[in-house]
């Protein structure tokens, strides 16, 4: 077999057994790295090399090095759950550079960590000033997390006492003008209210939008093709009218849901009734 061809095949050998024990060994290495998995990576991506270019190799030597290798994070991992002092000695402790407003410089000399390597690290947690953090903590991953000074960090209702509404992760309903009908049924809505949301912000139909995407509170927002078009601002009118439609929409389903035939019958007649003010209230909201 020409030596090309060799490579070829024992590089795609090699890609597919890293594939399959990146996936095997989970999200964790990719997006928080420690030094055990760290030196795991390096073991492997190693291997896999040495495969590809050394046809001495042989095949069985390295598939077993790549079970070895893939199989120890999962070990690791699992001995980690059950021993805090063995998760200590893997995956080291966090790291304070600053505590109580204090720059540390002796944790920053262990960490090898400069003057401008921490204030890059402020930075990208919207801390600009020294004087506003409290505490800056590296962590095991490498990640510097910040904690501002309570004077300076950002109201909340909670703070002043309000009551807010849960609201649930936004979905895209509108994918290059194709109508994402689960998502758009996950809020109890349906593609003629959608339309009609469309055609309130600007365009004629589904095709015209580039996308849209719809929160638990009803509120759409939408990207047109037509970048040049202005999208018309949403009046508190038309606001209220979809927050009517969306409530016959629960009713309906309400209606659907429910085995008690008198709860039934009462979320239909009322889900009418809504039907009826919207038609009432049409009028006024096309004058505004």
């Amino acid at each position: 077999m020409p030596d090309m061809v060799v490579i070829l095949v024992r590089g795609l050998l090699g890609f597919i057994l890293l594939f399959f024990f990146t996936r095997l060994i989970g999200k964790k290495q990719i997006n928080q790295i420690t030094y055990f998995e760290y030196i795991v990576g390096i073991a492997i991506g190693g291997i896999a090399a040495e495969l590809t270019f050394s046809p001495d190799v042989r095949m069985a030597n390295f598939i077993l090095g790549m079970v070895i290798w893939g199989l120890l994070p999962i070990l690791v991992a699992k001995l980690e759950l059950k021993s805090h002092r063995f998760r200590t000695m893997t995956e080291g402790r966090p790291t304070f550079l600053v505590r109580h407003g204090r720059v540390l410089e002796d944790n920053m000399k262990k960490e090898n960590m400069t003057v401008d390597e921490l204030m890059i690290h402020l930075r990208q947690n919207n801390a600009f000033k020294l004087s506003e953090v409290e505490s800056a903590i590296m962590e095991t991953s490498g990640q510097v997390s910040v904690l501002k000074k309570s004077d300076r960090q950002p109201l909340t209702p909670k703070d002043v006492g309000m009551n807010v509404k849960p609201e649930h992760q936004p979905r895209l309903v509108i994918i290059d003008g194709n109508v994402m009908e689960n998502s758009l049924n996950t809020y109890g809505y349906s593609k003629a209210w959608l339309l009609d949301q469309v055609k309130k912000q600007g365009a004629s139909t589904f095709s015209d939008v580039f996308l849209a995407q719809l929160d638990s509170k009803g509120n759409v927002y939408m990207d047109l093709y037509n970048d040049q078009k202005e999208m018309p601002e949403v009046k508190q009118k038309v606001v209220t009218a979809a927050s009517i439609k969306q409530l016959q929409s629960d009713l309906e389903r309400f209606a659907v849901q429910t085995e008690n035939e008198e709860a039934k019958q009462m979320f239909k007649r009322k889900a009418q009734q809504m039907d009826q003010l919207l038609d009432e209230i049409s009028v006024y909201i096309k004058e505004s």
